[in-house]
């Protein structure tokens, strides 16, 4: 909307999942390649990918993804074909998804999740995480990824946010 632009943009991230993680930081790269300012707010699982110990090894959510029927291409098939959710509690089924996935991305040399936190980093965009999640997930700041600029409370986070022309999103 011309009349009222996009000035920035705060992208609330609670899902720890690959494939929950990756449109938050699409839409905050998007947001910095734009001039937009853009800030990430990582929650409750969503901290999966600050915290330095899982961060490189997210995986595709399997079980109860009633969306991964858009993955059926990657294997030849047509995307009307349902995956069925059974097959995601097999051992090896979720490793295979997050290795279809990542080599797809790779494909169109999307980074991997920690090159693109750091390429956020690096725009300007920020970095936060949710003092309740940390908290109740007992983390500390130092648990964490070096890029993130501050651990806030959702009051934070909405005084951070505030301003003309910011949207908040939640992924």
């Amino acid at each position: 909307m011309k009349d009222h632009p996009v000035k920035k943009m705060s992208i609330i991230v609670s899902r720890g999942s690959l494939d929950g993680i990756y449109p938050a930081l699409i839409m905050a790269n998007g947001a910095r390649m734009e001039g937009i300012e853009a800030s990430l707010f990582f929650t409750f699982f969503g901290l999966n990918a600050l915290a330095n110990k899982t961060l490189d090894s997210l995986k595709v959510s399997t079980v109860g993804n009633s969306a991964l029927n858009m993955a059926m291409p990657m294997l030849g098939l047509p995307m009307t074909i349902p995956f069925p959710t059974v097959m995601g509690a097999i051992p090896g089924v979720s490793a295979f998804a997050t290795h279809l996935m990542n080599k797809e991305m790779e494909k169109l040399d999307i980074p991997p999740v920690r090159e693109f936190l750091e390429l956020i980093s690096d725009s300007g965009g920020k970095i936060y995480a949710c003092k309740l999640a940390m908290d109740m997930f007992k983390l500390k700041k130092e648990d964490l990824m070096d890029r993130v600029d501050g651990v806030l409370t959702v009051g934070q986070f909405y005084e951070e946010s505030a301003g003309e022309g910011t949207h908040i999103l939640f992924t």
